[in-house]
């Protein structure tokens, strides 16, 4: 990447981040001029990382009155994993995992898988023609994806998931979109999309789409227990929300740390104490070189041993209700399948609108 091109993606971000901060404010005060599009994929349980990273941000959200869309993107499992086998299994533990954590399906929050939402996928082919190959094999999201998937073929769902994602976003006329850094492109295109759409088949009407912004997160990626990669259930490096207070115990026990004794707070010298003492931070609220000065001398096994208490005190309240949903599997499907109906009233309202403005009526 050249000089220029690495200051356009600089500036790029410092415009998402101070549009973000501006929406931030304006969620407070104007929470129905807003409709937010979160999710997740089901390839797995969610661990603190996500809690910590999403969830508590989707709770705070939806309980602010903002009409929030929490979508499950089952359908882009297909790209780049074979656990199809256990999508519909993962899909409700999803579900278990967001009530768990204090998200209330009513009259602001919608839970949904999108492969029962038809006429959400049926933008796909509309909003393929306002896009060229090259701005999808030039994403940088995705080729980091094919990268990591290590596909000996890449299929052509993995080159166009954003294109998928757009429609996921655009359908229910989402216009915020809680995403990380690295998220930012797929943001661009779906607002490009937006914008193309509405130029070629709105000019004499009003426009169909609205354009999306990214509401960044404050929280940087969290590292996993090995200290020098983001957590995630591949690498085996995450403690997950369902685990148990001894399963928590026996994972932190093999953390990463180091050599020495003395615990300080030093991201750069010490990442592995450092992360550890950041996810503490995270469920205490501390500040990491108070909780540091706190430990002192008392070397790795005084701070694994705070961390531990910390993540199972914190987790304590959240781990009750998930057993108790775990117990209500007719409550989980109700929950997915009244969902999918109110996904899907608001995806004919727009398909409509998408079909009249093409000169598709009949």
């Amino acid at each position: 990447m050249s000089e220029n091109q690495i200051e356009d993606v600089n500036k790029t971000f410092e415009t998402a981040v101070e549009k973000s901060r501006q929406i931030e404010a304006d969620l407070e005060v104007n929470p129905k001029k807003y409709r937010v599009l979160t999710g997740d994929r089901p390839t797995g349980r969610l661990h603190i990382g996500h809690y910590f990273g999403s969830l508590q941000n989707r709770v705070k959200l939806s309980k602010m009155g903002i009409p929030t869309m929490i979508l499950i993107a089952d359908y882009q499992v297909l790209t780049d994993h074979d656990a199809f086998d256990k999508i519909s299994q993962n899909t409700k533990q999803l579900v278990i995992d967001y009530l768990a954590a204090g998200i209330e399906p009513g009259e602001n929050v919608i839970i949904y898988p999108h492969s029962y939402v038809p006429e959400c996928n049926q933008l796909m082919l509309p909003f393929l023609t306002l896009v060229s190959n090259s701005e999808l094999e030039r994403n940088p999201t995705v080729r980091e994806e094919i990268s990591k998937s290590e596909l000996s073929v890449v299929n052509a769902g993995m080159l166009t998931y954003p294109v998928h994602q757009a429609c996921d976003i655009l359908f229910c006329k989402g216009n915020v979109v809680p995403v990380g850094k690295d998220q930012l492109p797929h943001i661009e295109l779906t607002r490009n999309i937006a914008k193309r759409f509405n130029k070629k088949f709105c000019k004499d009407r009003e426009p169909v789409f609205p354009l999306p912004n990214a509401l960044l997160s404050k929280n940087p990626s969290i590292a996993g227990l090995d200290g020098n990669q983001k957590m995630s259930k591949s690498r085996n490096n995450a403690i997950f929300l369902c685990n148990t207070e001894d399963e928590t115990a026996a994972l932190i026990k093999k953390a990463k740390t180091d050599g020495e004794r003395v615990i300080t707070y030093d991201p750069v010298n010490r990442p592995e104490v450092s992360n550890l003492l950041s996810l503490i931070s995270l469920c205490t609220e501390e500040s990491p070189e108070v909780i540091a000065s706190r430990i002192g001398d008392g070397g790795s096994g005084k701070l694994k041993a705070e961390l531990t208490s910390a993540i199972n005190e914190k987790l304590r309240p959240l781990r009750e209700k998930r057993s108790q949903l775990e117990k209500e599997p007719e409550y989980i499907c109700k929950v997915l399948k009244e969902g999918a109906e109110r996904a899907r009233e608001i995806a004919v309202k727009t398909l409509t609108e998408v079909r009249d403005a093409m000169n598709m009526t009949i």
